[in-house]
Protein backbone atom coordinates (compact mmCIF):
# COMPACT_ATOMS: atom_id res chain seq x y z
CA UNK A 1 0.00 0.00 0.00
CA UNK A 2 2.73 2.14 0.98
CA UNK A 3 4.17 1.90 -2.92
CA UNK A 4 1.04 2.57 -4.42
CA UNK A 5 0.68 5.67 -2.15
CA UNK A 6 4.23 6.27 -3.58
CA UNK A 7 3.32 6.14 -7.01
CA UNK A 8 0.08 7.38 -7.10
CA UNK A 9 1.16 10.98 -4.80
CA UNK A 10 4.04 11.50 -7.17
CA UNK A 11 2.14 10.82 -10.41
CA UNK A 12 -1.37 12.39 -9.12
CA UNK A 13 0.95 15.76 -8.07
CA UNK A 14 2.72 16.49 -11.37
CA UNK A 15 -0.35 15.11 -13.18
CA UNK A 16 -2.19 18.29 -12.16
CA UNK A 17 0.68 20.24 -12.49
CA UNK A 18 2.46 20.84 -9.61
CA UNK A 19 6.03 21.63 -9.77
CA UNK A 20 8.65 18.05 -8.95
CA UNK A 21 9.68 19.61 -5.86
CA UNK A 22 6.44 20.07 -4.11
CA UNK A 23 5.15 16.74 -5.80
CA UNK A 24 7.76 15.25 -3.46
CA UNK A 25 6.74 16.95 -0.86
CA UNK A 26 3.24 16.36 -0.95
CA UNK A 27 4.09 12.44 -1.85
CA UNK A 28 6.56 12.55 1.30
CA UNK A 29 3.47 14.16 3.90
CA UNK A 30 1.02 11.56 2.64
CA UNK A 31 3.14 8.98 3.05
CA UNK A 32 4.10 10.23 6.99
CA UNK A 33 0.45 10.39 7.33
CA UNK A 34 -0.06 6.53 6.37
CA UNK A 35 2.53 5.21 7.85
CA UNK A 36 1.39 7.69 11.37
CA UNK A 37 4.84 9.31 11.63
CA UNK A 38 4.08 12.77 10.74
CA UNK A 39 5.67 15.25 12.87
CA UNK A 40 6.51 18.66 11.04
CA UNK A 41 10.03 18.82 13.71
CA UNK A 42 10.82 15.42 11.58
CA UNK A 43 9.27 16.95 7.74
CA UNK A 44 11.43 20.19 8.45
CA UNK A 45 14.79 18.34 9.63
CA UNK A 46 15.22 15.35 7.17
CA UNK A 47 14.60 18.36 4.49
CA UNK A 48 17.40 20.46 6.05
CA UNK A 49 19.67 17.35 6.82
CA UNK A 50 19.23 16.59 3.00
CA UNK A 51 20.20 19.84 1.56
CA UNK A 52 22.58 20.43 4.42
CA UNK A 53 25.74 18.44 2.58
CA UNK A 54 29.36 19.98 2.16
CA UNK A 55 29.24 18.39 -1.55
CA UNK A 56 26.59 20.16 -2.35
CA UNK A 57 27.84 23.32 -1.85
CA UNK A 58 29.33 22.37 -5.23
CA UNK A 59 26.48 22.74 -7.16
CA UNK A 60 25.98 26.79 -6.92
CA UNK A 61 29.67 27.04 -7.39
CA UNK A 62 30.24 25.36 -10.51
CA UNK A 63 26.76 26.56 -11.64
CA UNK A 64 28.31 30.76 -11.71
CA UNK A 65 31.44 29.21 -12.72
CA UNK A 66 29.38 28.26 -15.91
CA UNK A 67 27.43 31.23 -16.46
CA UNK A 68 30.31 33.50 -15.92
CA UNK A 69 32.57 31.37 -18.27
CA UNK A 70 29.63 32.23 -20.63
CA UNK A 71 28.98 36.12 -20.31
CA UNK A 72 33.40 36.47 -20.05
CA UNK A 73 33.45 34.69 -23.71
CA UNK A 74 35.25 31.81 -22.95
CA UNK A 75 32.06 29.63 -24.61
CA UNK A 76 32.07 32.39 -27.70
CA UNK A 77 35.89 31.28 -28.07
CA UNK A 78 35.74 27.73 -27.94
CA UNK A 79 33.79 27.79 -30.57
CA UNK A 80 35.07 30.20 -32.70
CA UNK A 81 38.21 28.02 -32.59
CA UNK A 82 37.01 24.67 -33.31
CA UNK A 83 34.57 26.56 -36.35
CA UNK A 84 38.03 27.84 -37.82
CA UNK A 85 39.59 24.42 -37.91
CA UNK A 86 36.54 22.50 -39.01
CA UNK A 87 34.60 25.27 -41.24
CA UNK A 88 36.14 24.74 -44.83
CA UNK A 89 35.06 20.95 -44.56
CA UNK A 90 31.91 19.43 -45.78
CA UNK A 91 29.60 18.90 -42.61
CA UNK A 92 32.33 20.80 -40.23
CA UNK A 93 29.93 22.67 -38.73
CA UNK A 94 28.49 19.82 -37.53
CA UNK A 95 31.51 18.14 -36.26
CA UNK A 96 32.17 21.44 -34.87
CA UNK A 97 29.14 21.26 -32.83
CA UNK A 98 29.99 17.93 -31.09
CA UNK A 99 33.53 18.36 -30.65
CA UNK A 100 32.39 21.99 -29.06
CA UNK A 101 30.17 20.60 -26.72
CA UNK A 102 32.71 17.81 -25.31
CA UNK A 103 34.83 20.97 -24.64
CA UNK A 104 31.96 22.93 -23.04
CA UNK A 105 30.80 19.89 -21.19
CA UNK A 106 34.04 20.21 -18.94
CA UNK A 107 33.77 23.85 -18.17
CA UNK A 108 30.08 24.38 -16.90
CA UNK A 109 28.50 20.61 -16.05
CA UNK A 110 25.16 22.01 -17.58
CA UNK A 111 23.52 20.12 -20.67
CA UNK A 112 20.72 22.76 -20.72
CA UNK A 113 23.62 26.18 -20.89
CA UNK A 114 26.10 24.19 -22.68
CA UNK A 115 23.15 23.36 -25.44
CA UNK A 116 22.04 26.79 -25.41
CA UNK A 117 25.36 28.67 -25.35
CA UNK A 118 26.68 26.54 -28.85
CA UNK A 119 22.96 26.34 -30.60
CA UNK A 120 23.01 30.28 -30.34
CA UNK A 121 26.31 30.40 -31.96
CA UNK A 122 26.00 27.63 -34.40
CA UNK A 123 22.34 27.10 -35.61
CA UNK A 124 22.21 30.48 -37.48
CA UNK A 125 25.41 29.49 -39.48
CA UNK A 126 24.44 26.26 -40.00
CA UNK A 127 21.22 27.92 -41.00
CA UNK A 128 23.18 29.99 -43.28
CA UNK A 129 24.87 26.87 -44.87
CA UNK A 130 22.11 25.26 -46.00
CA UNK A 131 22.30 22.44 -43.25
CA UNK A 132 18.85 20.79 -42.21
CA UNK A 133 17.87 22.88 -39.02
CA UNK A 134 15.66 20.25 -37.52
CA UNK A 135 18.47 17.52 -37.49
CA UNK A 136 21.56 20.45 -36.65
CA UNK A 137 19.01 21.15 -33.90
CA UNK A 138 19.09 17.72 -33.03
CA UNK A 139 23.02 17.39 -33.23
CA UNK A 140 23.07 20.36 -30.63
CA UNK A 141 20.55 18.89 -28.32
CA UNK A 142 22.26 15.48 -28.32
CA UNK A 143 26.06 16.81 -27.75
CA UNK A 144 24.36 19.51 -24.63
CA UNK A 145 24.03 15.74 -22.73
CA UNK A 146 27.14 14.94 -22.59
CA UNK A 147 27.71 17.73 -19.73
CA UNK A 148 26.26 15.51 -17.28
CA UNK A 149 28.83 12.99 -18.13
CA UNK A 150 32.29 14.59 -18.11
CA UNK A 151 33.52 16.39 -15.35
CA UNK A 152 32.74 19.03 -13.78
CA UNK A 153 29.08 17.01 -13.87
CA UNK A 154 26.55 18.20 -11.11
CA UNK A 155 24.81 15.42 -12.11
CA UNK A 156 27.35 13.29 -10.77
CA UNK A 157 27.41 15.20 -7.53
CA UNK A 158 23.92 15.17 -6.45
CA UNK A 159 23.94 11.07 -7.53
CA UNK A 160 27.44 10.97 -5.37
CA UNK A 161 25.40 12.40 -2.26
CA UNK A 162 22.15 10.22 -2.78
CA UNK A 163 24.38 7.28 -3.40
CA UNK A 164 27.09 8.15 -0.60
CA UNK A 165 29.63 7.43 -4.06
CA UNK A 166 32.75 8.72 -4.16
CA UNK A 167 31.95 12.23 -6.17
CA UNK A 168 36.07 12.29 -7.61
CA UNK A 169 35.86 8.33 -9.04
CA UNK A 170 32.45 9.22 -10.19
CA UNK A 171 33.93 12.38 -12.25
CA UNK A 172 37.34 10.07 -13.24
CA UNK A 173 34.85 7.52 -14.44
CA UNK A 174 33.28 9.87 -16.56
CA UNK A 175 35.82 10.94 -18.78
CA UNK A 176 36.19 8.40 -20.88
CA UNK A 177 31.76 7.53 -21.70
CA UNK A 178 31.98 11.21 -22.39
CA UNK A 179 34.46 10.99 -24.86
CA UNK A 180 32.53 8.30 -26.41
CA UNK A 181 29.53 9.59 -26.59
CA UNK A 182 31.12 12.23 -28.79
CA UNK A 183 32.68 9.60 -30.66
CA UNK A 184 29.14 8.22 -31.83
CA UNK A 185 27.95 11.51 -32.38
CA UNK A 186 30.84 12.16 -34.67
CA UNK A 187 30.28 8.87 -36.71
CA UNK A 188 26.41 9.21 -36.85
CA UNK A 189 27.26 12.81 -38.23
CA UNK A 190 29.59 11.38 -40.95
CA UNK A 191 26.67 9.29 -42.29
CA UNK A 192 24.32 12.30 -42.31
CA UNK A 193 26.15 14.97 -43.19
CA UNK A 194 26.83 13.08 -46.95
CA UNK A 195 23.10 13.76 -47.72
CA UNK A 196 23.69 17.52 -46.69
CA UNK A 197 23.50 20.05 -49.64
CA UNK A 198 25.95 22.75 -47.84
CA UNK A 199 28.35 25.31 -48.61
CA UNK A 200 31.49 25.33 -47.05
CA UNK A 201 33.34 28.12 -45.89
CA UNK A 202 37.27 29.01 -47.07
CA UNK A 203 39.94 27.55 -45.25
CA UNK A 204 40.95 30.96 -43.24
CA UNK A 205 44.75 30.60 -43.26
CA UNK A 206 47.23 29.68 -40.57
CA UNK A 207 47.31 33.19 -39.10
CA UNK A 208 43.36 33.22 -38.27
CA UNK A 209 43.84 29.56 -36.98
CA UNK A 210 46.82 30.98 -35.02
CA UNK A 211 45.42 33.77 -33.43
CA UNK A 212 41.71 31.25 -32.49
CA UNK A 213 43.98 28.76 -30.86
CA UNK A 214 45.87 32.05 -28.75
CA UNK A 215 42.31 32.95 -27.48
CA UNK A 216 41.11 29.84 -27.10
CA UNK A 217 43.88 28.20 -24.86
CA UNK A 218 42.51 30.04 -21.75
CA UNK A 219 39.34 28.45 -22.08
CA UNK A 220 41.12 24.78 -23.19
CA UNK A 221 43.03 25.05 -19.74
CA UNK A 222 40.00 24.72 -17.20
CA UNK A 223 39.80 20.52 -17.59
CA UNK A 224 43.16 20.03 -17.60
CA UNK A 225 43.28 22.36 -14.35
CA UNK A 226 39.99 20.97 -12.70
CA UNK A 227 40.39 16.93 -13.82
CA UNK A 228 44.39 17.29 -13.23
CA UNK A 229 43.78 18.57 -9.93
CA UNK A 230 41.24 16.37 -8.73
CA UNK A 231 43.73 13.55 -9.93
CA UNK A 232 46.29 14.21 -7.71
CA UNK A 233 44.66 15.28 -4.68
CA UNK A 234 44.83 18.82 -4.97
CA UNK A 235 41.46 19.84 -4.09
CA UNK A 236 37.97 18.21 -3.55
CA UNK A 237 35.32 18.76 -5.96
CA UNK A 238 33.53 21.62 -3.80
CA UNK A 239 36.98 23.55 -3.45
CA UNK A 240 37.40 22.73 -7.50
CA UNK A 241 34.04 24.37 -8.41
CA UNK A 242 35.56 27.58 -6.44
CA UNK A 243 38.74 27.79 -8.34
CA UNK A 244 36.60 27.38 -11.41
CA UNK A 245 34.98 30.76 -10.19
CA UNK A 246 38.19 32.18 -9.65
CA UNK A 247 39.63 31.19 -12.74
CA UNK A 248 36.42 32.47 -14.83
CA UNK A 249 36.50 35.65 -13.45
CA UNK A 250 40.37 36.17 -14.39
CA UNK A 251 40.38 35.10 -17.56
CA UNK A 252 36.59 36.74 -18.13
CA UNK A 253 37.61 40.09 -16.61
CA UNK A 254 41.61 40.50 -17.47
CA UNK A 255 42.51 38.12 -20.45
CA UNK A 256 39.53 38.97 -22.46
CA UNK A 257 38.45 42.03 -20.96
CA UNK A 258 34.57 41.15 -21.01
CA UNK A 259 33.34 41.00 -17.44
CA UNK A 260 31.84 43.73 -16.13
CA UNK A 261 30.27 44.11 -12.78
CA UNK A 262 26.66 44.14 -14.66
CA UNK A 263 27.62 40.68 -16.31
CA UNK A 264 29.19 39.32 -12.96
CA UNK A 265 25.97 40.81 -11.11
CA UNK A 266 23.55 38.90 -13.48
CA UNK A 267 25.42 35.92 -13.78
CA UNK A 268 24.99 35.57 -9.88
CA UNK A 269 21.36 36.26 -10.08
CA UNK A 270 20.97 33.18 -12.79
CA UNK A 271 23.43 30.59 -10.98
CA UNK A 272 21.46 31.64 -7.64
CA UNK A 273 18.01 31.08 -9.21
CA UNK A 274 19.17 27.86 -10.37
CA UNK A 275 20.43 27.13 -7.61
CA UNK A 276 17.65 27.35 -5.17
CA UNK A 277 15.34 25.18 -7.75
CA UNK A 278 18.01 22.29 -7.37
CA UNK A 279 18.78 22.76 -4.06
CA UNK A 280 14.81 22.71 -2.92
CA UNK A 281 14.53 19.53 -5.26
CA UNK A 282 17.69 17.93 -3.30
CA UNK A 283 15.50 18.78 0.54
CA UNK A 284 12.26 17.56 -1.05
CA UNK A 285 13.77 14.02 -2.30
CA UNK A 286 16.01 13.41 0.66
CA UNK A 287 12.53 13.39 2.93
CA UNK A 288 10.58 11.23 0.08
CA UNK A 289 13.86 8.99 0.02
CA UNK A 290 14.13 8.73 3.91
CA UNK A 291 10.40 7.69 4.06
CA UNK A 292 11.05 5.42 1.12
CA UNK A 293 13.60 3.37 3.34
CA UNK A 294 11.87 3.80 6.40
CA UNK A 295 8.84 1.79 4.25
CA UNK A 296 11.47 -1.07 2.87
CA UNK A 297 10.40 -0.16 -0.47
CA UNK A 298 13.81 -1.01 -2.21
CA UNK A 299 13.31 -4.55 -0.57
CA UNK A 300 10.06 -4.92 -2.60
CA UNK A 301 11.79 -4.38 -5.36
CA UNK A 302 14.65 -6.71 -4.42
CA UNK A 303 11.75 -9.37 -4.19
CA UNK A 304 10.68 -8.06 -7.81
CA UNK A 305 14.07 -8.21 -9.53
CA UNK A 306 15.70 -11.12 -7.52
CA UNK A 307 15.76 -13.28 -9.94
CA UNK A 308 18.42 -11.26 -11.68
CA UNK A 309 20.00 -10.24 -9.07
CA UNK A 310 22.67 -13.31 -10.10
CA UNK A 311 23.13 -12.15 -13.60
CA UNK A 312 23.94 -8.45 -13.08
CA UNK A 313 23.99 -7.66 -16.92
CA UNK A 314 20.63 -8.60 -17.38
CA UNK A 315 19.56 -6.25 -14.09
CA UNK A 316 21.60 -3.49 -15.77
CA UNK A 317 20.02 -4.16 -19.00
CA UNK A 318 16.25 -3.89 -17.09
CA UNK A 319 17.55 -1.09 -15.01
CA UNK A 320 18.34 0.80 -18.14
CA UNK A 321 15.48 0.26 -20.03
CA UNK A 322 13.65 1.61 -17.05
CA UNK A 323 15.63 4.88 -16.87
CA UNK A 324 15.13 5.47 -20.39
CA UNK A 325 10.56 5.46 -20.07
CA UNK A 326 11.17 6.99 -17.24
CA UNK A 327 12.73 9.86 -18.72
CA UNK A 328 10.45 10.84 -21.58
CA UNK A 329 7.74 11.99 -18.28
CA UNK A 330 10.22 12.89 -15.53
CA UNK A 331 12.90 15.82 -15.79
CA UNK A 332 16.61 14.58 -14.92
CA UNK A 333 17.57 16.03 -11.73
CA UNK A 334 14.10 14.37 -9.90
CA UNK A 335 15.23 11.19 -11.69
CA UNK A 336 18.26 10.97 -10.25
CA UNK A 337 17.26 11.96 -6.25
CA UNK A 338 13.89 9.59 -6.63
CA UNK A 339 15.38 6.40 -8.00
CA UNK A 340 18.88 6.80 -6.39
CA UNK A 341 18.19 5.33 -3.05
CA UNK A 342 15.55 2.75 -4.37
CA UNK A 343 18.25 1.06 -6.68
CA UNK A 344 21.58 1.37 -5.00
CA UNK A 345 20.22 -1.64 -2.05
CA UNK A 346 19.81 -3.59 -5.37
CA UNK A 347 23.09 -2.42 -6.73
CA UNK A 348 24.97 -3.62 -3.65
CA UNK A 349 23.39 -6.61 -3.35
CA UNK A 350 24.00 -7.77 -7.12
CA UNK A 351 27.94 -7.41 -6.32
CA UNK A 352 27.58 -4.19 -9.49
CA UNK A 353 30.62 -1.72 -8.89
CA UNK A 354 28.50 1.33 -7.83
CA UNK A 355 30.64 3.93 -9.60
CA UNK A 356 30.33 2.11 -13.03
CA UNK A 357 26.29 2.08 -11.91
CA UNK A 358 26.19 5.74 -11.72
CA UNK A 359 27.55 6.55 -14.83
CA UNK A 360 25.55 4.04 -16.85
CA UNK A 361 22.31 5.28 -14.58
CA UNK A 362 23.40 8.94 -15.57
CA UNK A 363 23.87 8.44 -18.88
CA UNK A 364 20.29 6.59 -19.25
CA UNK A 365 19.20 9.98 -17.46
CA UNK A 366 20.42 12.34 -19.49
CA UNK A 367 19.33 10.53 -22.69
CA UNK A 368 15.89 11.71 -21.24
CA UNK A 369 16.39 14.92 -21.50
CA UNK A 370 16.19 14.54 -25.50
CA UNK A 371 13.28 12.21 -25.58
CA UNK A 372 9.69 14.02 -25.42
CA UNK A 373 7.29 15.39 -24.00
CA UNK A 374 9.53 16.65 -21.43
CA UNK A 375 13.26 16.71 -23.25
CA UNK A 376 14.46 20.02 -21.65
CA UNK A 377 17.57 20.38 -23.92
CA UNK A 378 15.75 19.09 -26.92
CA UNK A 379 13.22 21.97 -25.89
CA UNK A 380 15.69 24.44 -25.27
CA UNK A 381 17.34 23.86 -29.03
CA UNK A 382 14.49 23.67 -30.46
CA UNK A 383 13.42 27.27 -29.32
CA UNK A 384 16.71 28.59 -30.23
CA UNK A 385 16.68 27.11 -34.00
CA UNK A 386 12.69 27.89 -33.95
CA UNK A 387 11.78 24.48 -35.11
CA UNK A 388 8.67 23.11 -33.89
CA UNK A 389 9.19 19.58 -31.16
CA UNK A 390 7.94 17.56 -33.76
CA UNK A 391 10.38 18.42 -36.05
CA UNK A 392 13.12 18.49 -33.04
CA UNK A 393 12.24 15.02 -32.19
CA UNK A 394 12.75 13.47 -35.77
CA UNK A 395 16.15 15.32 -35.95
CA UNK A 396 17.22 14.40 -32.87
CA UNK A 397 16.11 10.69 -33.21
CA UNK A 398 19.29 8.98 -35.00
CA UNK A 399 21.24 11.03 -32.50
CA UNK A 400 19.72 9.24 -29.67
CA UNK A 401 19.33 5.61 -30.98
CA UNK A 402 23.24 5.99 -31.15
CA UNK A 403 23.22 7.16 -27.72
CA UNK A 404 21.64 4.06 -26.60
CA UNK A 405 23.38 1.78 -28.79
CA UNK A 406 26.09 3.07 -26.16
CA UNK A 407 24.55 2.40 -23.02
CA UNK A 408 24.28 -1.00 -24.07
CA UNK A 409 27.43 -0.99 -25.02
CA UNK A 410 28.71 -0.02 -21.84
CA UNK A 411 26.13 -2.72 -20.19
CA UNK A 412 27.78 -5.54 -22.39
CA UNK A 413 31.37 -4.36 -21.46
CA UNK A 414 31.60 -2.76 -17.84
CA UNK A 415 35.24 -2.77 -18.41
CA UNK A 416 34.93 0.41 -20.50
CA UNK A 417 34.15 2.89 -17.70
CA UNK A 418 35.70 0.63 -14.88
CA UNK A 419 39.52 0.01 -16.80
CA UNK A 420 40.19 3.96 -17.79
CA UNK A 421 38.76 4.25 -14.07
CA UNK A 422 41.60 2.11 -12.41
CA UNK A 423 44.56 4.25 -14.31
CA UNK A 424 42.91 7.63 -13.79
CA UNK A 425 42.68 6.33 -10.17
Amino acid sequence: MVLLIFLGGLGVSMLIGLPVAFSLLVTGVLMMLWMDVFDPQILADTMYNGADSFPLMAIPFFLLAGELMSVGGMSKRIVTLITSLLGHVRGGLGYAAVIASVLMASLSGSAVADAAAIGVLLIPMMREAGYDVPRATGLIAAGGVIAPIIPPSIAFIIFGVAANVSIIDLFLAGVTPGILMGLWLIIIWSFLARRESVSVTEWPGWGVVGRSVMAGIWALLMPVIIVGGLKFGVFTPTEASVVAIAYALFVGGVVYRELSVAKILEACKDAAIMSASVMFLVAAAALTGWLVTVAQLPFLLVDVLEQLIETPRLLMLVIVVLVLVIGMVMDFVPTVLILTPVLMPLIKIAGIDPVYFGVVFVMSTAVGLLTPPVGVVLNVACGIGGVSMEQGSRGVAPFVLMQVTLLLLLVAAPQLVLTPLNWLR
